[in-house]
């Protein structure tokens, strides 16, 4: 249960966020809003901006000539005389797990090519506005993220690791818990070699992964012997993927006070390293460091949006900052169908001074969007395989 309503909390509120930016952003420069959903169809609950007021809807089903269908079940306009209508329609969809903003005069995923070039249509607009309103989402998901970076450290204060090698956390299902170290055990030892600090202790097994090592522990002044085989993890670095050596222990970490302009400068920093680190997967990917199958989609945010939840709101926030921060770079990638792709278009329209026909842009989203569910996929079919592995 939690997995499920972690899941719907990150990706409605990271989508809700993103839509919002581009809702924002083309009611900024006087282009008509036709629809903007939170969740994605079958609508349940819908305002629509009319003159002298607002119609709600609420819609379930309802048998019409025989047969079940989904249709508004309660319809009730509420008075404001004088008010003018946007005809902008609000909705609540039935699953919580998307959003979309329509805009008139813009071919998006519905394939609508009803573009009369009325000064209201997105078509219309100047170059400026037409990349404004394309990139606000991407830019509501990358403030998104700093705020909550930003938020966390202040909260959390400045993180300093105490440099001992006094074991603070244990990892489950991780050979130091295996083995039986506690946490306050003191590590003096390993394969003969003292050990004084952290630093120490992390050098030597980040060096010997799948190995038997030998342990000597400090606990209650009393000194312990254990054997200890070690496993790996996989660590992207310049230039390709290291395998380190790990046990499963962490050391104490002590938060102090941050202030907030320190607060500031954390969420930057983390924003722009967390940017960074996609890059680092691509360039991995390109390198033949890491594959396609390594790469997660809706199942894995699944789970690791229901495991952060339990271990708390930090991670649990943490995580979502970092969701966004993919879901910005994903969408500015000049991908047909993706926010990305109508500002490459856009730009394209500006430097050869004249729109493009409406059967060449029709052409070129089928093309992005057929790349968009290939990809998907493969995305899904790999979460789905590591299910089973």
């Amino acid at each position: 249960m939690t997995t499920l309503w972690a899941t719907i909390i990150i990706l409605g509120v990271l989508i809700t966020i993103h839509e919002c930016g581009h809702f924002i952003a083309a009611r900024s420069v006087g282009v008509r809003v036709e629809r903007f959903s939170i969740g994605i169809p079958p609508r349940f609950f819908t305002i629509t901006s009319i003159n002298n007021g607002w119609l709600l809807k609420i819609f379930f089903y309802k048998r019409t000539e025989g047969r079940l269908r989904w249709q508004p079940v309660f319809q009730k306009q509420i008075q404001k005389p004088g008010r003018k209508g946007s005809k902008t329609e609000y909705v609540i969809a039935l699953l919580p797990l998307g959003g979309y903003v329509k805009m008139a005069g813009i071919i998006d995923e519905s394939m609508d090519t009803n573009i009369q070039y009325e000064e209201d249509e997105l078509m219309s607009k100047p170059l400026w506005a037409k990349l404004w309103v394309m990139s606000a989402g991407v830019i509501m998901n990358t403030i998104l993220a700093f705020f909550i970076f930003a938020s966390v450290g202040y909260y959390q204060g400045t993180a300093e690791i105490r440099n001992e090698p006094v074991v603070a956390e244990l990892q489950d299902d991780m050979p130091a818990k295996a083995a039986g170290i506690l946490p306050g055990d003191r590590i003096i030892g390993i394969n003969g070699s003292t050990i004084e600090t952290w630093d120490d202790l992390t050098e030597i097994i980040h060096g010997q992964p799948n190995k038997d090592m030998a342990f000597r522990i400090e606990r209650k002044n009393v000194q312990i012997n254990l054997n200890i085989t070690t496993t790996f993890v996989h660590f992207p670095r310049s230039g390709g993927i290291d395998t380190l050596g790990v046990i499963g222990i962490a050391p104490e970490v002590i938060f102090l006070d941050m202030t907030f302009n320190e607060a500031l400068g954390v969420g930057w920093f983390r924003t722009m390293a967390s940017f960074g680190m996609i890059v680092t997967s691509l360039r991995m990917l390109g390198s033949g460091s890491a594959s396609v199958s390594d790469f997660g989609g809706p199942i894995m945010i699944a789970q690791l949006a229901g495991q952060t939840a339990e271990a708390g709101w930090i991670p649990f926030l943490t995580f979502m900052a970092l969701i966004s921060v993919n879901l910005a770079f994903i969408n500015i990638l000049p991908i047909p169908g993706l926010d990305g792709g109508h500002i490459f278009l856009h730009l394209i329209e500006g430097f050869i001074r004249r729109p493009l026909t409406l059967k060449t842009r029709i052409t070129i989203q089928q093309i992005g969007m057929a790349f968009i569910l290939m990809l998907m996929v493969t995305i899904i079919f790999n979460d789905i395989t590591r299910l089973f592995n």
